[in-house]
């Protein structure tokens, strides 16, 4: 690497301090017989507060003859002189060019960061498509969560691990180690639970565009680390050299989530629920702590209100921590809100999500919260000294009205009235409204629903704005436009990276940044391929073959349309921790509920 030049363009060019690496707590990372590198498709203060990246560096960091280093993407201003300066993008630890890598894994967090992955693997030099690259060029892998449904990246991924990357990470790296060339290494590869190669792979359409079928024998069926306390966790992590999005220490309390939200994609690739032991996480915070100099610990999991020993962990943490160490619990469900955890928590304003406006719809999406939920978990609130609640709903839920709209307003009105109660309390409650578009996602029982269009979209901001703005209350929405690619990339087949390709083609990357989204090139993107939106954000046929049927994710089909059946009923099915509701997961793990 021509670290002169680098050094100068570093003079150039916003936050310089995202492309140095030496972070305090870097390890000696020297080359290796498998020379991993994970890379993030977004910037340095995003990518250093994930925790699956730490994960997976570990992982590899403990396999004998392989080394993990990391890269992130570089905002345009450092892509931009990268390019003029004829200079590959590198990894940070080695400050090694990413084509001289073994493998690159990329971790696919959110969808519209999939053009930022192509610009990426551009800035290296690598051929963006896997069929143009050869023997030369390092084996592209992928995974995380929306590696559920790896259609759309198909034509740029080599190979995906798809569930949870402890144990399929580590023999994934140990078989590389061992194969002579890329064609051995995939098809090996295959015998390892959650590995897909596309290239293994062929579909078959009917003539209206719809699955006829797939050439494998059998389904993929995903990773699954059934014992969390054994697995692979950093008990040492980077301090970034500038503030990242999350700037603390973070433990994972459990994987996955007892609620069953019928919207909500992570709740149901992540099963089965897998809670840690409370020594083991007080273990790892107190590493944690003592290794990178950070005040605060964040208590992660999808529902941290329900992890089982919660009150034993805030209790075994207090003990164990320094003093002036700060907890942070993540936003709360308004039903497992105890005061002992806001104290914890506190902070100026409170995040809940009842996600829909009326508690018919609620009951419909299955998130099993009443009236009575909201209004003892506000009370909790202000009598703790909060005076700021942020809300998040969604538009465009099934079997949503206007009713359940003005629901939301109900809502807010409710709330000023239960804090208007204690005259001693301060003026000035703030609430702020945030309300984003209903995407179907795979692996849900909503995963055959229709996402509404951007006329109705108008419709139920205009119903929010003509109640709310009276009410003095900060209201937000969502870009539509982002929110209909986003549910394209999500059910998506390999078809759809076409327009990936022509997508990034016209400039478009970081998608997920406002200022970067070009709704008008991604639409050129689709005419030009022949690529219908709608089609893919259209109702399905609950017959139809969907473009991640080849994949096992351990929860039946059979109980999702059940479930889905129940959501137009508007009935609730409950947490699992009121009993197994039979989704299938205990056909491979035994869950102590």
């Amino acid at each position: 690497m021509d670290l002169k030049s680098i050094e100068n363009i570093l003079k150039r060019v916003e936050k310089p301090s995202r492309y140095t690496g030496g972070e305090y707590g870097e390890r000696d990372l020297k080359p290796s017989r498998l020379n991993y590198c994970i890379c993030f498709p977004d910037v340095y203060e995003v990518a250093m507060s994930n925790l699956s990246i730490r994960i997976v560096s570990e992982v590899i960091n403990r396999v004998d003859g392989a080394v993990c280093d990391r890269c992130f993407a570089p905002w345009t201003d450092f892509g931009d002189e990268l390019k003029k300066a004829g200079i590959p993008l590198y990894s940070l630890g080695m400050k090694m060019p990413l084509k001289d890598f073994d493998m690159i894994g990329f971790t696919l967090q959110y969808e519209m960061s999939y053009t930022t992955i192509l610009y990426m693997l551009d800035l290296a030099g690598i051929p963006l498509l896997r069929t143009e690259r050869g023997e030369n060029y390092p084996i592209i892998q992928a995974g995380g969560p929306c590696a559920v449904n790896p259609e759309p990246l198909a034509d740029f991924i080599d190979i995906f691990v798809i569930g949870d990357g402890e144990d399929s990470m580590r023999e994934l790296a140990e078989l590389k180690l061992e194969c002579k060339n890329k064609t051995e290494f995939l098809k090996r590869a295959t015998e390892i639970q959650g590995v897909y190669v596309p290239s293994l792979m062929e579909v078959e359409y009917y003539p209206d565009g719809k699955i006829k079928s797939f050439s494998i024998d059998k389904p993929i069926k995903k990773a699954l680390c059934k014992d969390l306390d054994k697995g692979a966790f950093p008990d040492k992590m980077l301090v970034p050299n500038s503030e990242s999005v999350f700037d603390r220490a973070v433990i994972e309390v459990m994987r996955g989530c007892y609620r069953g939200c019928r919207f909500c994609q992570a709740g149901f690739i992540y099963r089965p629920v897998r809670p840690r032991k409370p020594e083991t996480l007080i273990n790892q915070a107190v590493s944690l702590i003592e290794n990178t100099g950070f005040d605060e610990v964040g208590l992660n999991s999808l529902s941290t209100g329900d992890y089982p020993h919660l009150k034993q962990l805030i209790g075994g943490l207090k003990e164990n921590l320094p003093k002036n160490t700060k907890l942070a619990l993540p936003s709360l469900r308004l039903d497992s809100f105890d005061g002992e955890f806001v104290q914890e928590s506190k902070k100026n304003s409170l995040t809940f999500a009842p996600e829909a406006g009326t508690q018919r719809l609620r009951d419909a999406i299955n998130k099993d919260i009443t009236e009575d939920d909201i209004e003892r978990g506000l009370n909790m609130a202000f009598e703790n000294g909060y005076t700021g609640i942020k809300l998040y709903f969604m538009f465009g839920l099934p079997t949503e009205t206007d009713e359940d709209i003005y629901g939301i307003c109900d809502i807010v009105s409710r709330i000023r009235k239960i804090y208007s109660q204690d005259k001693s309390r301060a003026r000035g409650l703030r609430i702020s409204v945030s309300a984003s578009t209903f995407i179907p996602k795979p692996f849900t029982p909503f995963q055959w629903e229709a996402q509404i269009l951007s006329e109705d979209v108008k419709h139920k901001v205009d119903i929010l704005k003509s109640k709310l703005y009276g009410y003095n209350t900060n209201l937000s929405w969502n870009d539509f436009a982002l929110s209909e690619i986003e549910a394209v990339l999500a059910r998506g087949d390999r078809r759809v990276g076409k327009v990936l390709y022509s997508a990034y083609k016209k400039g478009c990357y970081f998608d997920g940044w406002s200022d970067k989204f070009k709704p008008d090139k991604w639409d050129e993107a689709f005419e030009e391929n022949g690529i219908s939106k709608r089609f893919y954000t259209r109702e399905w046929g609950e017959d139809e073959i969907l473009p991640w049927d080849f994949i096992d994710c351990f929860v039946d089909k059979k109980f999702l349309l059940k479930e889905r059946g129940k959501a137009y009923r508007a009935e609730v099915t409950g947490s699992c921790k009121q009993g197994c509701k039979g989704c299938g997961i205990q056909k491979v793990y035994r869950c102590d509920v």
